[in-house]
């Protein structure tokens, strides 16, 4: 199956929005064994998507469109795809009741304009969207696919996922099995690095990462006529990436980091406290995310100035003068106070120079320090980690979580 990329919309061809759907959807149909053989991008304007939809169409089996299924007059995908194909567009009563229950959820009144996105081509397949109001869109038609998607990436790709992924493997006349391995404590460049010999030799299975700032999936897919046949290549390959990667690997499904370790921290009972300067409460605000934490999360503190360290956790003032808030003799004062106040099972605290100012040559920006206590033990971690203010914070509240994972999981 030949595969087309058309990304729709202004802000992309001007530079304000980078686009990284091209790449994430690429990624996915070469996975699923569609070669891509053009992408293009066009702006908000009705005759030059017309323009390339009739080349599309006639070189192309898919055609995925991104953007442009908005409330505004510029949103004209759904509108051009149906004047390619000789379609009408029909009023989608279930959309039309998602729109309306969204406004009246937020006690806003739907405006005309935003009735519009529950117009669809007559005939299509609606793909839902749960993370936004503007639906998807399949038609299938004179052998021929379109798959029309919402821009904002974090509506795309769970659509993607969940829906246009699972169908373009049942159109396959091959059949694809894949394993999932949720990796944390090791960034996408080291991870493939550490890959790079089955990498570069990759045939079937095919290996394909996803890096967030915090985390990576690791998707494994194999292509063969049954799931045993699959499983042999698989299994193969799970042997290799398991020995190289081991306890990095916090989940075999696509589950985020937090999810895990609340799920830990539930299951076992154990009670958390947390401190946190540099990471300014990113910690406790991912746990929080999850539906039941509270049975075992017990606190929490942003301590970001030498004063809050010494009155709320006890921190010496000769230790701060001495040694600094970013440093070891601190990172351990504040978790034994944090211990001593709250006497939870565990403890983790953190300190740190997130920049962009701050950094000296002794205590450089990207400094860190995580103190973790449990089961008695006191454990400080010094970490070096590059990047601007907000990749500092995230990977140490990232590299918090999985400290957390590793303590629990070995008991």
């Amino acid at each position: 199956m030949r595969g087309e990329i058309v990304n729709v919309g202004t802000e992309i061809l001007i530079g304000d929005i980078l686009n990284t759907n091209a790449q994430y959807i690429s990624k996915e149909l070469s996975s699923a064994g569609i070669s891509v053989y053009y992408q293009t991008t066009v702006g908000d304007n009705g005759d030059r998507l017309m323009e390339i939809l009739k080349k599309s169409i006639e070189r192309s089996d898919l055609i995925i469109l991104t953007g442009g299924l908005g409330p505004t007059q510029d949103d004209l995908t759904k509108e051009s795809v149906a004047k390619l194909l000789g379609l009408k567009m029909e009023l989608h009563t279930e959309s039309y009741d998602k729109l309306l229950s969204f406004f009246n959820s937020v006690s806003s009144k739907m405006t005309d304009n935003n009735l519009k996105q529950a117009y669809m081509p007559e005939g299509s397949h609606i793909i839902p969207n749960n993370n936004g109001t503007a639906p998807g869109v399949l038609i299938e038609k004179d052998e021929k696919i379109f798959i029309l998607l919402p821009g904002p990436p974090r509506e795309l790709i769970p659509m993607f996922r969940d829906f246009v992924y699972p169908y373009l493997l049942s159109k396959s006349p091959d059949k694809f099995y894949s394993y999932y391995y949720k990796v944390s404590g090791v960034g996408e460049s080291a991870l493939e690095d550490m890959l790079l010999d089955i990498i570069d030799n990759q045939t079937n299975p095919t290996i394909a990462t996803y890096a967030k700032p915090d985390e990576v999936l690791l998707r494994v897919t194999a292509n063969a006529k049954s799931e045993e046949e699959a499983e042999e290549f698989l299994r193969k390959y799970d042997v290799i990436i398991s020995e190289r990667l081991k306890d990095n690997i916090y989940a075999r499904e696509d589950i985020s980091l937090n999810q895990v370790v609340a799920d830990l921290l539930i299951d076992s009972g154990t009670t958390l406290s947390v401190a946190e300067s540099c990471t300014g409460g990113l910690i406790l605000s991912r746990l929080t995310e999850i539906p039941g934490i509270s049975k075992c999360l017990h606190s929490g503190i942003v301590c970001y100035s030498n004063e809050s360290k010494i009155d709320y956790l006890g921190v010496r003032k000769e230790t701060l003068d001495t040694f600094g808030a970013v440093s070891r003799e601190c990172a351990e004062e504040m978790l034994q106070g944090l211990v001593k106040r709250n006497k939870t099972d565990m403890a983790i605290a953190t300190t740190g120079v997130a920049g962009p100012d701050g950094g000296t040559t002794a205590k450089p920006v990207g400094l860190v320090y995580i103190g973790i206590y449990h089961n008695g033990i006191y454990e400080i971690e010094e970490y070096h980690i590059s990047g601007g203010r907000q990749r500092v914070q995230m990977k140490t509240a990232a590299m918090s979580l999985n400290l957390i994972r590793k303590k629990l999981k070995k008991g």
